[in-house]
């Protein structure tokens, strides 16, 4: 039986023997007849910053729940530093910013992080992780008086106090404005120059493609796309068109040579194109009162979209 020293002793630091911040191994999670996650082999070296991108319903929050250990896989295995993820994170080597569970009320920000601190064994000093999460100036207030945006702030110092190795970021920047999402990766970055390993979920496709070093995507429970920004892009063939075409219809402009397919979005037609110069030319032919014609190369929101629909339909 374990005495109660034990218990209130937190774990050494986990061991990097691996090579492994994060090592996935077959996850399996189920809940009911909902299969959630089905089968995610992941690894993520040391100073790695990777983005879990997925629509809702993908997996991603189970997975992250299943590499804290918040929930226990039903096959599979994750390891954290080469240890179970419930040391990793007693230990320390883990920060956690998530999506869910309330502030603690009825104290300030300040009270709040020092009584976190109080939690762990090398914890970053109160005023070091205010002053790197951006909430100074909120400091004083009440947990109940602040907004999203701040919250999520107050919530992204919780994950700073341990002083991680890892830091595990579930939708960080849902509900921040632009001069706050800014104010945060821009921390962020700070701490990625440090060498901390990063993994965050986000919806904001725009985030993941200009913070991280890597793109993983996630459809109906499985990883469907694993690589740069650039190599997930690249996984969309051949351009996009998009004009404002008096008197076409969407059937219309799909006959044209050189289109896969056509949509209306507004006022304005997007055609893409498994030949751009040959559709350039059919649509003048056939349309020319076309005008505010634009050619662009595939993003990562074409790729992603195409690379969820393709999931769906193989499972379906």
């Amino acid at each position: 039986m374990t005495t109660s020293a034990a218990r209130t002793t937190p774990p050494a630091a986990p061991s990097v023997r691996d090579g492994a911040a994060v090592r996935l191994t077959g996850l399996h999670k189920s809940f009911g007849q909902v299969h959630a996650v089905r089968g995610v082999d992941l690894t993520i070296a040391p100073g790695e910053v990777v983005a879990f991108l997925g629509p809702n319903g993908a997996g991603k929050s189970t997975t992250i729940d299943m590499l804290l250990g918040l929930t226990a896989p039903d096959a599979g295995s994750a390891t954290v530093f080469g240890a179970d993820p419930v040391t990793a994170v007693q230990a320390g080597s883990v920060g956690a910013m998530l999506q869910s569970g309330a502030l603690l009320p009825d104290v300030t920000v300040r009270e709040l992080v020092t009584m976190f601190a109080a939690l762990h064994r090398h914890p970053l000093p109160v005023d070091e992780a205010i002053e790197r999460a951006g909430i100074s100036e909120i400091a004083g207030q009440k947990t109940t008086k602040l907004s999203g945006g701040q919250a999520q702030r107050v919530r992204y110092a919780l994950a700073l106090v341990p002083d991680p190795d890892l830091l595990v970021l579930d939708e960080p920047t849902v509900a921040m404005d632009v001069e706050l999402r800014r104010s945060f990766w821009a921390s962020m970055r700070e701490a990625t120059a440090a060498g901390k390993t990063v993994l965050f979920a986000t919806h904001y496709l725009e985030e993941a493609d200009d913070f991280a070093d890597r793109v993983v995507v996630l459809a109906r429970g499985r990883i469907v796309a694993d690589g740069t920004g650039a190599q997930i892009k690249a996984t969309v063939a051949g351009r996009a068109i998009t004009a404002a075409i008096p008197g076409a219809t969407v059937a219309a402009l799909r006959d044209l040579p050189g289109v896969a397919s056509a949509e209306q979005q507004g006022p304005r037609m997007v055609l893409r194109c498994t030949d751009s110069d040959g559709a350039l030319r059919a649509l003048l032919a056939a349309f020319p009162a076309s005008h505010d014609i634009e050619i662009r190369t595939g993003n990562l929101e074409d790729a992603f979209l195409e690379l969820t629909a393709n999931a769906t339909q193989v499972a379906a």
